[in-house]
Formats: structure tokens, sequence, C-alpha cells
């Protein structure tokens, strides 16, 4: 018997976890440019560049979120297919 699903195909939640991932890449550069200066000796970057810091926080709860999404979908397509 044959999946239904092609392979290609988007599933609930992967664009949460492909935007999750982004913006934690995004948070993982300000960090590295953040912390940069205080090894390098240089005047420290303004604070809202420390804000941007956050984003690798952020990032990992909305792939988090995705992640968890796409679980519950699995879930409740195994429970159709068994019914």
């Amino acid at each position: 018997m044959r999946d239904k699903t092609q392979t290609n195909s988007a599933g609930p939640g992967d664009g949460l976890i492909r935007a999750g991932a982004i913006v934690f890449f995004i948070g993982a550069v300000a960090t590295l440019v953040t912390v940069a200066p205080l090894f390098l000796g240089a005047k420290p970057f303004p604070t809202y560049m420390f804000g941007l810091s956050m984003l690798m926080g952020v990032g990992f709860l909305v792939a988090g979120a995705g992640l968890l999404r796409s679980i519950s979908a699995g879930r409740r397509q195994a429970r159709a297919d068994s019914r």
C-alpha cells in the first residue's frame, strides 16, 4: 500500500520549524557580533544589539512549537489510520 503523502510536501509545523531556524540563526549572528568587541577590546555595541541576541531563544521556541505541531499532526494521522 502506497503512502498518500508525497516526500516533498510540507507537513503541519514545517514552516514554523524553518522560520524558527532562521530566527535562531539571526540571533546567533547577533550574539557573535555583540560579544566580539568584548574580546577585541573595542567599543561595545548599543543596547539594542543585546536585545537582538535574544532572538536565539525566540527562534528556539518557534521551532519547538513547530515540532510539537508536527508531532500532534502525526499522532492524529496515526489514530485516523488505525481506525
